[in-house]
């Protein structure tokens, strides 16, 4: 018979009541006084009150060996082995009370390694056969298992366990503190850094400079905290009109715009794109601020609380400045992210893995600055290495890319997920305050001209015209406070007398004498400063090796005789490093020009002079060279002017496809107002040429015509001779010319048919002179599904002014509270989107709306608020919230007329405020993240619910939840671009009919059947 058997058999007859009388029993309690207590003190054949004694154990032994050989059937073990068997078994027993282990210890150990034990600590078992040590061996372990189960039936077992894992606790908690003691911790290494680089990059991006501020006493740089000037940013025109701001959901917006007619996204400001979206993709002339807003949110973000309130979303922000010219200038491989500071320069050294650690906790803020400044081969390696990057750090981190606006397609980085921005032209209002900012800062005798310059900006459209960004109203400013209050006309004189002032006078008017040892007027460091903007343009770079930069200047002096007659080149080149205001070294060994705009302008002039005209025409369609044509036109004589603009039209003619040649024959048309003298018939050429191109066929040729500048005016056709979609074209063109002189032209669409013509007209009002706008196309707009976008006080005060009130408002956070509620007092909206900015966002103002039935809220991310703001006896038919009120939602029981709900934030939703939405018996549509949705309890239903506009960030979007929370769903728009789902769990949806998505890869499409998939 298998031993094995025996003892199960034995186990319940025997063994048990063996087991029992072999112990003591002892009362409750812990046992925690005196010393630890032993097997050998709880075993009842030992110690000093025995209850048995080893002759019993014996006896209890032969018992057992005798009842196993009385059980019928073939014996375990040879008979004649029992009094062996019974002896050998009584000494594993008996050995229970010699083991140094306690009834905890003997229980960790389990039964197996327990009887291994006592097999260990009884006298060897000579001379038995293998059926007999078979049978001791299963008998063993089956009474070590009945000795553990006494043990944990014991009253003091329980409390005993407690009291060795606290004991066991506290010596691993002390070892692993003592582990920790001696062992650097990384998040403690990490913060420290923190510190060090935040201050470091404080100081380093901390100030600006101001081109011809520096002239007599004042210092070459500037806080930023005084004279940064926050610029607006429009979305892209496509995606204004067709999908809408991204952080709302493209698919939502581009549904809602073709169901509900809304307008498109106006202006906002540049530096709170990324409060509203995670990755921004942001176009910008040469001179536009790009840079200057990278340095802003990076300094914003070093600050962190002690900055500007509607920066705080940034605070908690580790910024990463990545410009492209400084990481490419060998053409070696763009960066990972554990040598993102040695890339760029930066001196600190972090812990190791630092920055993926930054990253994978999504705190990161990634400034990529200047994908024109690549040549353009490099840029698809670029964007994989940017795709790289997103897929390995994909949650959390904000990412900003710039870019002048043609050096990429529209879509270039949309399946990313990145929203497109344009930085718009400075305003009549940002003009004003530049200036202002401008002359406060130059102190001295500076106030004096200021109200001069003023007066001539708004008197001389011209100069209006050149005051569009911050580098040529810079420039302006100093130009005119230097000549004493007079101007010169054109780009070209403007940049001829910046380079005079910072090449020839600054020194001399600072009375500093020659401080390098070399006096060189400005014509002979123009002509070898030249040959750095030329070798830096031909070859695609804006940055240079120090020593390749001092071999072309070495090369070219020979040539200069003031330069020769120095002596010493090496003092020649620290002169212009040092002193000519054009150059500067940005990182060790490293030369470029303190602005692009000088390299394009500097560049030309030596193409010119040279006559290597075939290098304008075989990069005539290579945006990194607009500027460079343009300027090589304004120096050109003209017999000289006359050749480019014919080799252009070759060149155009010769293109090798649609794109490429609207782009050089827009940048010629636009190069015609540098010319100051040309051939009637070849101007008459360019310009019937450009007209067959007229209305453009897309908002990215329209936007391209707009380059021309005024001069395109002049060949738009009126609204008469164009259909709807040839109207908003030449609408959008026209909007994004530079000029009041594009109001009469604007004006005469203000009627018409097309709601998204109009709604571009009203997108446009920030572009130009409130007032003159106002008056000229505002005040004739049919306001009906019209939404009026609100940018500045000074528009508020025109509608009030002329008594429009609009329904339809889009109120922007660059409204002041006050006019904020002049506004909604005056027009008590219907429909409101407002944004307000900081943590405590003034929203008073919606009391007195008392025919509000659409309200969207945007709303810092800190921002503490209340439904209670919202008043309770409006028709609210439409709600949409970011961040959600930190009191929840039930404030939106009072209103039961509701039909949408958006939820736009991130983050799980309390379960309170899921029975709220149950509760809504109006509630059709509901826009949310999914990760509120996955915080749904499983109880709730939303069953009258036939909308669902979900939204995800990650890469792949779950959607196990959607059926069983919304189980009547009969459309899904999911909102994830770049992303995937898998829609298998949406076949449980019985009444789904579409399907909706942006950009996303689709599984599982062959389970549904019956349903449209769209996109």
């Amino acid at each position: 018979m298998d031993p094995a058997l025996i003892g199960t058999r034995l186990a319940s007859s025997a063994l048990g009541p063996l087991i029992r009388k072999l112990f003591v029993q002892d009362g409750p309690g812990a046992g925690l006084t005196g010393r630890r207590v032993r097997l050998s003190r709880l075993v009842s054949f030992r110690g000093e009150k025995r209850t048995l004694t080893e002759r019993d154990v014996r006896g209890l032994a032969a018992r057992l060996v005798a009842d196993a050989l009385a059980v019928p059937g073939e014996p375990p073990f040879p008979p004649d082995e029992a009094e062996a068997v019974a002896h050998t078994l009584a000494r594993t027993l008996l050995a229970l009370g010699d083991l140094d282990m306690d009834d905890v210890q003997a229980v960790r150990l389990g039964h197996l390694e327990l009887a291994g034990r006592l097999r260990d600590a009884a006298p060897a078992d000579h001379g038995l056969s293998t059926d007999a040590s078979l049978f001791l061996e299963s008998l063993t372990e089956w009474a070590c298992l009945l000795v553990l189960e006494f043990f944990t039936q014991r009253s003091s077992f329980v409390a005993r366990t407690l009291v060795e894992h606290s004991r066991t606790q506290a010596e691993l908690i002390a070892k692993v503190d003592a582990l920790i003691a001696r062992t650097p911790r990384p998040f403690a290494a990490d913060a420290a850094f923190e510190r060090r680089y935040h201050a470091y990059v404080t100081k380093r991006q901390g100030s600006l400079t101001i081109y011809g501020i520096d002239l007599h006493d004042s210092p070459d740089a500037w806080p930023l905290d005084g004279t940064y000037l926050s610029l607006e940013a429009t979305p892209a025109p496509q995606a204004a009109e067709l999908a809408g701001d991204m952080a709302l959901g493209a698919v939502r917006e581009a549904v809602d715009a073709a169901l509900a007619h809304r307008s498109p996204t106006g202006p906002r400001p540049a530096d709170q794109a990324l409060a509203r979206h995670d990755r921004v993709l942001l176009r910008g002339v040469a001179g536009s601020g790009k840079t200057t807003l990278v340095q802003w949110l990076a300094l914003s973000a070093s600050r962190g609380a002690l900055g500007d309130h509607r920066m705080a979303y940034l605070g908690d922000r580790v910024p990463f400045v990545l410009p492209l010219r400084t990481l490419t200038r060998h053409g070696e491989r763009l960066p990972a992210p554990d040598r993102f500071l040695t890339a760029v320069g930066c001196p600190l050294t972090p812990p190791d893995g630092w920055a993926d650690r930054v990253l994978a906790a999504g705190r990161g803020l990634l400034l990529i600055d200047g994908i024109d400044e690549i040549p353009e081969p490099e840029r698809d390696r670029t964007r994989r290495w940017l795709r790289e990057l997103l897929t390995a750090y994909d949650g959390g981190n904000r990412w900003l890319v710039t870019s002048r606006p043609s050096a990429v397609r529209d879509d270039w980085l949309a399946p990313e997920g990145f929203t497109e921005l344009t930085l718009s032209p400075m305003s009549r209002t940002e003009v004003t305050a530049f200036v202002r900012r401008w002359h406060t800062a130059a102190g001295g005798d500076a106030a004096s001209y200021q109200q001069a310059l003023l007066d001539a900006l708004r008197t001389k459209p011209d100069l209006a015209r050149l005051a569009t960004n911050p580098l040529m109203c810079g420039l302006i400013c100093a130009l005119h406070r230097d000549r004493r209050g007079f101007l010169p006309r054109g780009r070209k004189s403007l940049y001829d007398a910046a380079l005079d002032m910072l090449l020839a006078r600054r020194d001399r008017e600072r009375d500093m004498g020659d401080p390098t040892g070399v006096d060189l007027g400005g014509a002979p460091q123009v002509r070898l400063i030249q040959r750095l903007a030329y070798w830096l343009t031909v070859n695609g770079r804006t940055e240079m090796d120090r020593a390749r930069a001092r071999s072309i200047v070495f090369d070219r002096i020979p040539a200069v005789p003031d330069a020769a007659a120095a002596g010493n080149p090496d003092a020649v080149f620290q002169h212009l490093l040092q002193r000519s205001g054009l150059l500067r070294e940005p990182g060790p060994d490293t030369v470029d020009f303190v602005h692009r705009t000088f390299q394009d302008y500097l560049a030309a002039k030596a193409i010119v002079d040279e006559w290597h005209i075939g290098l304008l025409t075989e990069h005539a369609g290579d945006d990194q060279w607009e500027d460079v044509i343009r300027m090589a036109v304004a120096h050109a004589r003209p017999r000289e002017c006359a050749e480019i603009f014919t080799e252009l039209l070759a060149a155009a003619d010769a293109a090798p496809d649609r794109r490429t040649r609207l782009r050089v024959l827009f940048v010629a048309t636009a190069a015609l107002e540098h010319a100051t003298e040309l051939d009637p018939e070849i101007r008459r050429a360019l310009l019937d040429r450009t007209d067959r191109l007229i209305p453009p066929r897309s908002v990215e040729e329209a936007r391209e015509l707009a380059t021309v500048g005024p001069l395109v005016l002049d060949l738009l056709p009126g609204p008469d001779d164009l259909d709807d979609e040839q109207a908003r074209m030449a609408v959008i063109t026209a909007t994004h010319v530079p000029s009041d002189a594009a109001l009469p032209y604007l004006a005469r669409f203000a009627t018409h048919r097309h709601l998204p013509v109009r709604s571009q007209l009203i997108w446009a009002w920030s572009r130009f002179d409130p007032a003159a706008y106002a008056e000229e196309i505002v005040t004739r707009l049919p306001q009906e599904r019209l939404d009026f976008t609100i940018t500045e006080d000074r528009q508020v005060e025109e509608l009030v002014r002329l008594g429009l009130r609009p329904e339809r408002l889009d109120v922007r956070g660059t409204v002041s509270d006050g006019p904020l509620a002049t506004l909604l007092g005056h027009c008590d909206p219907a429909d409101l989107t407002l944004e307000r900015p900081g943590p405590a966002p003034a929203l008073s103002a919606l009391s007195s709306l008392g025919r509000l039935r659409r309200l969207t809220l945007h709303l810092s991310a800190e921002a503490s608020w209340s439904l209670s703001a919202v008043p309770g006896d409006a028709p609210l038919r439409r709600i949409e919230m970011r961040p959600l009120p930190g009191t929840g939602l039930g404030e939106l029981l009072r209103h039961p007329t509701l039909e949408w709900v958006g939820l736009l934030q991130d983050g799980p939703l309390p379960a309170e405020d899921w029975e709220v939405l149950s509760a809504l018996p109006q509630v059709r549509v509901v826009h949310c993240r999914l990760d509120p949705l996955e915080s749904a309890p499983a109880p709730v239903r939303l069953s009258r619910v036939t909308q669902l506009f979900l939204e995800h960030r990650a890469a792949k979007m779950a959607l196990e939840r959607v059926a069983a929370v919304f189980p009547g769903l009969e459309r899904l728009f999911l909102i994830a671009p770049g992303g995937s789902a898998d829609l298998a769990p949406l076949a449980a949806l019985p009444r789904l009919k579409t399907v909706a998505t942006a950009g996303m890869k689709l599984t599982g499409t062959g389970h549904l059947p019956g349903v449209d998939i769209v996109g």
